[in-house]
């Protein structure tokens, strides 16, 4: 049992088998990248090599020999567009699969954290949206990621939480300020959307918050949270701010959704509000260009 001080409050941290899925992606990369700081938690990291998510007899068989204190769910089918043509895929992964870990959260008494997504919302508010909004999701992605949420409130298994995110962005994995960067070196201009509102979240950012909040989590029933960097952007301000900070000369021009058709919808707004997570765990949250900095100096890109 070790005791730590967060935000000026007192908590009690014992040790804990903890299980990341999605372990190569951003999220479940920046977990890994971060495991130094907990030596209190042991992890075991699994990704598309050690569970196959598209194969649920086999998570059955691999949950039936393995035991864990807490899951921390980072797995999801993330390609939204690919997902309108993979709608059963998406569905086996960010639903079916969930499902699962529920059940299995509530047969072992694990403690199951759950990241979810924006896109479970509409888009269509002009105020941060807050945990009981109602959802209503514009394309299979979101659908498929709602249904994830809901399977998880309707098994209702003990200490378990769902955290909505948006715009996530790493120093691993493919993301937009990856891109960008490399797009930023390669052309003079690039037109990008200034009408698509939301807040960048840096996965580094909200892999600690996870970890540390982990020996708070104590529930009767699911709770959802939202999270993300603190202020506001668009895709637009994004990729001025990604340029500016890691000095590439690139002129940005901005245009509008419809001038960049797309497959699925995208939330045209999905500012989230953040009050219920910051209160409850006694966090502070970075604003988006502080965290979007730090990412940018860890790969090596700022100006």
């Amino acid at each position: 049992m070790q005791i730590y001080l967060n935000m000026g409050l007192i908590y009690m941290s014992k040790a804990m088998n903890i299980l990341v899925t999605g372990s190569n992606g951003q999220l479940g990369s920046e977990i890994h990248d971060l495991v130094w700081q907990y030596p209190h938690y042991t992890f075991t990291f699994s990704d598309r090599n050690t569970l196959d998510l598209s194969n649920l007899c086999k998570m059955e068989d691999f949950f039936d020999k393995h035991k864990f204190d807490a899951i921390i769910n980072c797995a999801a089918y993330t390609a939204v567009d690919k997902a309108e043509l993979e709608q059963e895929l998406a569905d086996t992964i960010n639903h079916r699969f969930v499902a699962m870990l529920a059940k299995i959260a509530k047969r072992d008494g694990s403690l199951l954290v759950h990241i979810s997504t924006d896109y479970v919302f509409d888009g269509r508010k002009y105020h941060p949206y807050v945990e009981a909004d109602p959802t209503d999701p514009q394309g299979i992605y979101g659908q498929t990621k709602s249904d994830g949420e809901n399977a998880i409130l309707s098994t209702s298994p003990q200490n378990t939480i769902i955290i909505r995110t948006s715009w996530v962005y790493s120093s691993f994995g493919n993301n937009f300020v990856k891109t960008m960067l490399r797009l930023g070196k390669e052309k003079e201009t690039l037109g990008v959307i200034f009408d698509q509102i939301g807040t960048p979240t840096y996965a580094g950012d909200l892999a600690k918050v996870i970890l540390d909040i982990l020996p708070q989590i104590s529930n009767d029933k699911p709770e959802i949270y939202h999270y993300s960097n603190e202020g506001v952007a668009s895709w637009y301000d994004f990729s001025k701010a990604i340029f500016e900070l890691s000095g590439v000369q690139c002129t940005v021009i901005p245009i509008t959704t419809d001038q960049y058709p797309t497959p699925a919808s995208r939330p045209h707004y999905s500012l989230l509000n953040k009050t219920k997570i910051k209160q409850e765990f006694n966090i502070m949250i970075p604003y988006w260009r502080d965290s979007l900095q730090k990412c940018l100096k860890k790969l090596g890109e700022t100006a």
